[in-house]
């Protein structure tokens, strides 16, 4: 029996942006349910000691994600750009406004192209998603409720977004992209095949 599969994303990850930009059509082809699911790294971080990207805590693996995202994306036709050395934008960008409007996108029929949006403003349009006004314009594209950005700062959509990082704490996830079959837990885009077809049986 076909299982559903959660995709628990942040923004600020490269992977995840390789994952959302093939996750819907690959999982279609497989007769497989997506359920996008937003998450914030930095609590999960913090329960390991880091205060920030293990990319950035260790230099030699950052400089090989940079270049295995460089690879990755080219093999898949991604027109993806790293920050260069004199980038404004900071590595890993500040993604809790976009968590939380996602949160509200996602229960809208536009949501998961919002969130594909924001991944690719960030990878391959070179914006600074951490910026209200690159996250509204995107939404407003997309025809999403002009009063977004007020209805993801309410309080229960801070509350909503707190949650959803405790239930993938709870599940095991430490990192991003996580893809969970029920209690089964699947890391990387390079493991999207195999939870696709595990969620298939």
């Amino acid at each position: 029996m076909t299982k559903s599969v959660d995709f628990w994303f942040d923004f600020a990850s490269t992977y995840a942006y390789l994952a959302a930009a093939r996750l819907e059509e690959t999982a279609l082809a497989r007769g497989v349910d997506v359920r996008w699911r937003p998450i914030l790294l930095g609590p999960i971080f913090a329960r390991h000691g880091w205060n920030t990207s293990p990319f950035v805590v260790y230099p030699a693996k950052g400089r090989y994600m940079w270049r295995d995202v460089e690879r990755r994306a080219a093999e898949l036709g991604r027109p993806f750009k790293r920050p260069g050395p004199d980038d404004p934008r900071d590595f890993p960008q500040h993604t809790v406004m976009a968590a939380r409007m996602a949160l509200v996108a996602l229960d809208c029929p536009q949501g998961k192209d919002f969130c594909r949006r924001v991944f690719f403003a960030e990878f391959e349009e070179e914006k600074d998603i951490s910026d209200p006004a690159v996250l509204l314009s995107i939404a407003i594209d997309l025809g999403l409720p002009e009063d977004i950005q007020e209805k993801a700062t309410h309080p229960e959509n801070k509350a909503r977004l707190r949650a959803s990082v405790e239930e993938a704490q709870a599940l095991g996830v430490f990192g991003a992209p996580s893809f969970t079959v029920g209690d089964e837990l699947f890391w990387g885009e390079d493991r999207l095949d195999t939870t696709l077809i595990w969620a298939r049986g």
